[in-house]
Parts: C-alpha cells; structure tokens; sequence
C-alpha cells in the first residue's frame, strides 16, 4: 500500500492582525460608540421635549378652564381673542 503524503504547514501563524485592520476596527467602533452617544443626547431632549409639552398643555387646560369660568363656553379666535357663542350642540358636547 502506498502511503499518503502528509503535508505539514510551515508558515507562520499570525498573532496580530495588520495596523491597516487595527486602524478600521477601532474606526468604526469609534463611530458606532460616537452615534450610540448622540442616540442617547437625543433621546433625552426628546424625553425632556416631550415633558414639556405635556406642562404647557396642563397650563393650557388651566387658561381655558379660567376662561370658561369668566365668559362662560365661547369659542376664541387666536389670532385676534375675539370670542363668539359656541353653537347649542358643541356647547352641551363641552360639558
């Protein structure tokens, strides 16, 4: 019987991979952890944006109750604060 031939690699292994490589790892991790961060900015604006929207619609909610109680159910015009009567069904739909 004929033996194999056992073929024994001799080159070296490689313990590092090259600067180059090294270089667009820490690269693209810099970049991933720099938007992960800005994510994060961003979110906690969002968080504090949204906070105060829901205060200015509890001081909204305040004024027209304040108005409501001094004119009565009126519809206000914004734009001039010129108030007119609510038509019948939309004042009892308020209440």
């Amino acid at each position: 019987m004929a033996k194999k031939e056992q073929v024994v690699d001799l080159s070296p292994k490689a313990d590092k991979i090259t600067e180059e490589q090294l270089t667009g790892l820490q690269s693209l991790l810099n970049e991933i952890n720099k938007n992960q961060l800005s994510v994060g900015q961003i979110e906690t604006q969002k968080s504090r944006l949204i906070e105060g929207i829901n205060q200015l619609q509890k001081k909204l909610m305040e004024m027209q109750t304040s108005l409501e109680e001094e004119y009565g159910k009126v519809s206000v015009n914004i734009s001039d604060g010129s108030i007119s009567e609510l038509p019948q069904n939309e004042a009892d739909k308020k209440d």
